[in-house]
């Protein structure tokens, strides 16, 4: 293989070529890093590089094989925990700490032989749409650098995006995985709530309403990632069957025609859908019919602010007690620039509740939740926006907003697509199915039943067929 051609192959097809010796890891990683080091000082995707560990794991004759044996791969700094790599949350407050063993979703990614070449950047602590943070600085889209790529896995896109990395670590507590997927021109797959661990570190983090998978340039490397990743351990809270097949072999398998609601307007007081952005789901819509699937447009099937504010009640609870535990361990208080005021005034929000309101307010969104699951159980998949608007300039989502400006304002207006999927547990995946007159990437998302992620795949494959995406490119790109 010439390695010109290292941008165009996904992760699956990088890991075949070196499994059949027509190119080495050695090769492989070289390249990532020179891709790597070149687009660093524009994109500012890598919050921690490991250059040199790669490329000791890259030359080590015992490392271990599998589908992605040699496959160069960033590690989200937020969540996942590489041993020996600093583990920091982006919190100034966490800024020296490193991780002193693996997460269990890392042990399975490494199991798949990934190589890491480091850690991208995330948003401190990952409450935010966008990646910019005080540790770090502010990350860049390649499709437009005054725009943001997204978060909090804003890092991982945009190095996909960039043709770095073909694939990379993401997680979604509200649409950080959906929205930089959107942003970025890529697919970006949230699993139902109960597929993945987030072990050692929780074991029922948000009450499931978070998740951990990744960003890809291909249905296919999304699909094959899961069959690594999927399946909790004993005693985990959300538990889900393995699907009969492979999740990779749903991306080739017919769907049959299915029933598809389509949504193009955006909730009450949620962020007014952009005139592109409705064309865009508009289209899939056409491309869905022409398929022979049957599209019928519905509202929303969710009272929005509602299940936003009550999830977002219950996350700052779990916030409050995290920071607990985080000065505990530190043996010291919080002091000035520990973290941004978004999490100071979401740490006293989250104190301030009492005991017996946060059960209430986990009941009260169990209950919306299964409400809003019967409601979309009648179609096979919804269709609807990703996030209602292109890409958002730098600085829109200022984590120096107190938390209930910062939500009301801010973060609730734009994932009033996302959020929901979050709280309730269904599976969603952006697709890059359109693209604004300016050349910017919009997100198509769809959302499956419960537990359904293998029709999502199959839809997505179908899709990927019929208005293929991998051909296009970002301005900025390696």
């Amino acid at each position: 293989m010439a390695l010109t051609e290292y941008g165009e192959l996904d992760a699956l097809g990088l890991g075949a070529l070196i499994a059949a010796g027509e190119v080495s890891a050695v090769e492989v990683i070289e390249e990532a890093i020179t891709r790597a080091e070149a687009l660093q000082p524009t994109l500012n995707f890598l919050a921690h590089s490991a250059f040199e560990q790669a490329r000791e794991r890259a030359a080590d004759p015992t490392r271990q094989r599998g589908p992605f044996s040699g496959v160069p791969w960033l590690v989200k700094e937020l969540a996942s925990s590489w041993a020996g790599l600093p583990f920091t949350n982006t919190l100034p407050l966490l800024k020296s700490q490193v991780a002193s063993e693996d997460s269990e979703l890392i042990r399975r990614l490494k199991a798949a032989g990934v190589i890491a070449l480091g850690k991208s950047t995330s948003p401190e602590q990952g409450w935010a749409l966008s990646t910019e943070s005080s540790l770090h600085g502010v990350t860049r889209n390649p499709w437009d650098p005054e725009r943001t790529p997204g978060g909090s896995s804003g890092g991982s896109a945009a190095a996909v995006a960039a043709r770095v990395v073909p694939f990379a670590d993401a997680s979604d507590g509200g649409g950080s995985i959906r929205v930089p997927a959107a942003n970025c021109g890529l697919v970006g797959l949230k699993p139902a709530r109960g597929r993945i661990s987030f072990a050692p570190m929780a074991v029922d983090f948000w009450y499931g309403g978070a998740t951990l998978h990744c960003v890809s340039r291909s249905v296919r490397d999304s699909a094959a990632l899961l069959d690594v990743t999927a399946g909790t351990l004993p005693g985990e809270p959300y538990r889900l069957p393995a699907p009969a097949d492979s999740f990779l072999s749903a991306v080739s398998r017919p769907t049959g025609p299915l029933k598809i609601a389509m949504v193009t307007d955006a909730p009450d007081h949620g962020t007014p859908v952009d005139p592109e952005v409705r064309a865009g789901v508009e289209s899939a819509g056409r491309q869905l019919e022409a398929l022979g699937h049957h599209v019928e447009p519905r509202a929303v099937p969710y009272d929005f602010w509602p299940l936003y504010k009550t999830y977002t009640a219950i996350i700052a609870v779990q916030t409050a007690a995290f920071f607990e535990g985080v000065y505990a361990g530190l043996g010291r208080p919080p002091a000035a620039g520990d973290m941004a005021e978004l999490y100071r005034s979401m740490i006293e929000k989250g104190r301030a509740i009492a005991g017996t309101r946060h059960a209430n307010d986990v009941e009260s969104m169990r209950a919306m939740c299964r409400e809003l699951a019967c409601t979309m159980d009648s179609y096979d998949v919804w269709l609807m926006p990703t996030v209602p608007m292109l890409p958002r300039a730098h600085g829109y989502y200022d984590m120096n907003l107190d938390v209930e400006h910062y939500d009301d304002t801010r973060m609730g207006p734009d994932c009033c697509f996302t959020a929901p999927f979050n709280a309730s547990g269904h599976p969603a995946i952006s697709l890059p199915l359109a693209w604004s007159a300016s050349g910017l990437p919009v997100g198509i998302q769809f959302v499956g039943r419960d537990g359904d992620e293998s029709t999502l795949l199959s839809l997505a494959g179908e899709l990927e067929q019929a208005a293929p995406w991998a051909a296009r490119r970002p301005p900025l790109c390696s």
